[in-house]
């Protein structure tokens, strides 16, 4: 039931990473293929170097379903073109769902490795948002993760959340349920009430005068 259930999760994770990589690829009007590579970034980029630091099979190596479902991915963007692609906030929902969905897998995964409980977190972030950070080098933007947006900060607190949950003594998949939630919830609420971490501002030239007299 366990596996069952993390096979789902991951499915959809993949598809929602893939159709957010995909998307943004349209709007740079990259080719059939051009998109595919993106979205396949986007869905496995994280995953990958996961399951490299661990020292584990590549995950998608030991089967031809993501690359499947990448491809289903792209073919769903090309019909719905006109409703995917022109608003900005379905690349949100499905970046929230692949980064939650992702983090949960990547915690997981290090767990059932023998990796204590930090190790998951910090495996939860990357596999979450590493993809995101791939798929935005590929495309020529800023990698989102690095701006003051919530974003590896959501990936932390679902990871905490999994271990609180953990502590209590609730069952994997309420660990899992909770975590996906707490990540998604926290983007949902950053983009409602406009929250967001300080940025780090450079010294101004008064300011480095100032230090200077000093």
């Amino acid at each position: 039931m366990e596996q069952t259930f993390l096979f789902v999760t991951e499915m959809i994770g993949t598809v929602a990473a893939a159709i957010s990589g995909i998307r943004l690829a349209a709007t740079k009007r990259f080719d059939w293929f051009g998109a595919y590579t993106v979205g396949l970034v986007t869905a496995i980029g994280g995953g990958t170097l996961r399951d490299v630091l661990l020292d584990i099979p590549v995950f998608w190596m030991q089967s031809w379903v993501y690359l499947a479902v990448t491809a289903l991915s792209l073919v769903t963007v090309m019909v719905f073109r006109s409703f995917l692609v022109s608003r900005d906030r379905i690349l949100f929902i499905f970046d929230s769902i692949g980064l939650a969905l992702f983090c949960v897998i990547g915690i997981q995964k290090s767990l059932a490795s023998g990796y204590p409980m930090w190790v998951a977190a910090v495996m939860g972030i990357i596999t979450g948002a590493f993809g995101g950070v791939l798929r935005d080098l590929l495309i020529n933007e800023e990698p989102l993760v690095f701006r003051k947006d919530i974003y590896a900060t959501a990936c932390l607190a679902g990871a905490v959340s999994y271990w609180l949950v953990m502590l209590v003594g609730g069952g994997p998949m309420a660990q899992q349920i909770t975590c996906a939630a707490v990540v998604i919830g926290l983007r949902v609420l950053a983009l409602k009430y406009n929250l967001s971490l300080p940025t780090l501002a450079p010294v101004s030239a008064d300011q480095l005068r100032k230090i200077k007299k000093s």
